[in-house]
């Protein structure tokens, strides 16, 4: 398993994932619902902002030189904390039919060694509440739960 960097001409791929991982969450909670729009155009300018972004690095995962996911990542500090380097997993997705075959966890292997590699100090991510398979996943991946996030509907 590889993560390549992505870039402009890989906008195609990210997009139809994220659209997919999406759509996966949607039905977790009324705050994810999608909305009737050109979905695909936003989300590939949003794809491209990160492209730009010196903070964000968007990797497509390759298996045997075939691309089956995407990882997002985030770099940041919290610079009053003893633990204060971070990098976030923004999204983490591995297409449907390659899940279950241990390439998650071959690319949170490869984020740690990247995350050491740039001086962080720990890793962060965020998933539904509601989404038991990546909770346990991540649990499963040493991670551990340190706050929750709240939501709440403006009407």
């Amino acid at each position: 398993m590889d993560l390549v960097e992505a870039t402009a001409e890989d906008l195609d791929a990210l997009v139809d994932r994220w659209h997919s991982l999406a759509e996966s969450v949607e039905s977790l909670d009324e705050l994810n619902e999608l909305v009737d729009t050109d979905t695909a155009a936003v989300v590939e300018n949003g794809f491209r902002e990160h492209l730009d972004d010196e903070a964000v690095t968007v990797y497509l995962v390759v298996h045997d030189d075939e691309t089956i996911g995407y990882v997002t990542l985030r770099e940041g500090h919290h610079p009053t904390r003893q633990y204060s380097h971070y990098l976030r997993i923004v999204d983490l997705y591995v297409d449907d039919g390659r899940r279950n075959r241990g390439h998650g966890t071959a690319v949170i292997e490869r984020v740690k060694a990247m995350a050491r590699e740039r001086g962080c100090d720990h890793l962060k991510v965020a998933c539904e509440w509601r989404n038991d398979d990546a909770r346990r996943f991540y649990r499963e991946a040493d991670f551990r739960p340190k706050q929750v996030e709240y939501a709440q509907p403006l009407e």
